[in-house]
């Protein structure tokens, strides 16, 4: 159990995060956002991890969806961090659940919202793992803990890198896409499952594959329809950009054969 200044510490923390992530949402709305993440459970981990020296700061929110909120954090070394805080209300995650039956790691299903949510947490932490072993650029993953992912910061602290869906994109990324595609299926025997132009990261360095929680292993029993999913995706999103190549169908024999 945290100590009495610790804790204080962690309020005062959370103080600054309404006040950084004013910008976000406006008056009540934004206290309703900060108790919505930051429940008893979440607070704790969060010093868990500050213990653990995973984690030493935490900063303003950096991007914010129906699911999950990211933070911008700092390292015991002072380097930027993603923290990554599932909202353990998010009823979406009822939704998520055929994305978790069938994957061999896990054994027996979640019975409730908060371990439905850990174990998502924990999916994606593995995920990242199990990509960028194959080779697949994604956030380096840190550590977890319950709703907690720490992972590599991409972008220039606070400013995340843009997304394709919000940058240029070149001939080059429209290869780097189905490659991917190819490689975690091949290698990685990974299906990302939620594959779009807004979870590929836009950087001078190449794309950056991220949001991995709903990826499936290839034995997971949609593994087929979640990468045809995903290909038909990424065809239709370069063919709006104007890059035109091979349809859904050629792809996919590509990357089966």
């Amino acid at each position: 159990m945290a100590q009495p200044d610790e804790s204080s510490k962690l309020r005062e923390r959370l103080l600054r995060f309404e006040r950084e992530s004013r910008y976000l949402r406006k008056d009540s709305d934004q206290r309703k956002v900060i108790e919505e993440v930051f429940d008893r459970s979440t607070l704790l981990a969060v010093e868990d991890l500050m213990s653990r020296k995973d984690l030493k700061e935490l900063h303003g929110v950096v991007r914010s969806g129906k699911e999950a909120r990211v933070y911008f954090g700092e390292d015991p070394a002072g380097a930027p961090v993603a923290v990554k805080i599932y909202l353990v209300s998010a009823s979406d995650f009822r939704k998520r659940m055929g994305y978790i039956a069938g994957d061999r790691r896990f054994g027996r299903l979640p019975s409730g919202s908060r371990e439905t949510v850990y174990l998502w947490t924990r999916k994606e932490f593995k995920n990242l793992q199990l990509a960028a072993t194959s080779g697949v650029r994604v956030p380096r993953p840190v550590a977890f803990l319950k709703n907690i992912l720490l992972m590599e910061y991409i972008g220039t602290p606070p400013e995340p890198a843009p997304t394709f869906a919000e940058a240029e994109v070149e001939e080059s990324d429209y290869e780097w896409t189905f490659l991917t595609i190819g490689t975690l299926w091949k290698k990685a025997k990974v299906v990302h499952a939620d594959f779009s132009e807004f979870n590929v990261f836009k950087t001078a360095g190449g794309p950056i594959l991220f949001d991995m929680g709903s990826a499936v292993l290839s034995t997971h029993p949609q593994s087929g329809e979640f990468l045809r999913r995903d290909v038909s995706n990424m065809v239709r999103f370069f063919r709006k950009r104007g890059i035109e190549g091979k349809d859904a169908d050629e792809w996919m024999d590509k990357i089966l054969s």
